[in-house]
């Protein structure tokens, strides 16, 4: 079992398993407080779509990259992994400013598709919700299995068990079980998803040094792969090193032998975004006193 990949992929399900499960949950409380559980039925029917619609994406990215020959199948997962970690990044920063509206603007979408007695409205608003949170997994978990290569079963199988457990989450927040932090939980995890965003930023620049991309900072900063090595490598030890080595190459893209450029990457990037992503958030308006005069 590669243990870093089944991780990472634990976290990448039930980070955004719990993103999509809090927004099904909002909706389903709301037609049960208003006396609609006839139309749970047709919230299932566009939260399934949307769930098929994420998979075959994800199924087809990840097929695609299987079947591309040097150089093309390392520029093509290079791009794969910068624009999964450029949508997780995007996707932590817009969930940060909107997670204290999401509620109103749903229950909004709702009243007016409720109003309207239409099924098809309902089932899109459903569909609208979860599709935006499974492409961004889909694509995400591409870019996982991809940097994982033969762990990539084990960073899928990882993101289901995170899927299950984020269901449990979301069925245990509409019963009412509000024992779980949700400030909390989405700080944590996202920092967690800032790191694994991280390595495959990293990993993406090491397949484009390798193809010849990237010209400068190519040089070898440090070689550990006689101590830790991230995968089985002539001369490097097996064992717990290479376990714990791959470990770290699946959640934060270490690698034994780095370049300088794939460094200087990783950092700057880790740097810049966890000091923007836990920066205290500004009210989104200020009211003014009014100004009083002497």
């Amino acid at each position: 079992m590669d243990l870093g990949s089944f991780t990472s992929g634990l976290l990448t399900g039930l980070r955004e398993g719990v993103e999509a499960a809090l927004i099904i949950g909002i909706i389903l409380s709301y037609l049960a407080r208003t006396g609609r559980r006839d139309a749970f039925g047709r919230i299932w029917a566009g939260t399934a779509a949307a769930l098929a619609v994420s998979l075959a994406a994800g199924a087809v990215l990840f097929i695609t990259v299987g079947e591309l020959q040097a150089p093309y199948e390392q520029l093509f997962e290079a791009v794969t992994m910068v624009v999964a970690a450029s949508v997780v990044t995007w996707m932590l920063f817009w969930m940060r400013r909107q997670a204290g509206s999401v509620r109103d603007e749903l229950h909004a979408a709702l009243g007016r598709a409720a109003a309207d007695g239409s099924a098809t409205g309902l089932a899109l608003l459903a569909f609208v919700s979860v599709i935006r949170e499974g492409l961004e997994t889909s694509l995400f978990l591409v870019g996982q299995a991809t940097s994982a290569q033969s762990a990539a079963t084990w960073v899928l199988g990882g993101a289901v068990v995170g899927l299950v457990l984020a269901a449990a989450i979301g069925a245990g927040i509409y019963r009412g079980a509000r024992r779980v932090n949700l400030s909390v939980f989405f700080r944590w995890t996202g920092i967690a998803l800032v790191f694994i965003a991280a390595g495959l930023l990293a990993n993406a620049v090491h397949e484009l040094v390798e193809i010849g991309w990237i010209g400068v900072g190519t040089g070898v900063v440090v070689d550990l792969a006689g101590v830790l090595p991230h995968e089985a490598m002539a001369g490097s030890p097996d064992g717990l090193p290479l376990v714990i080595g791959g470990f770290l190459r699946a959640l934060v893209g270490y690698n034994a032998r780095p370049e300088l450029i794939m460094v200087v990457a990783w950092v700057a990037y880790t740097g810049s975004v966890l000091t923007a992503y836990l920066r205290p958030i500004a009210p989104r308006s200020a009211v003014k006193a009014p100004a009083t005069t002497s």
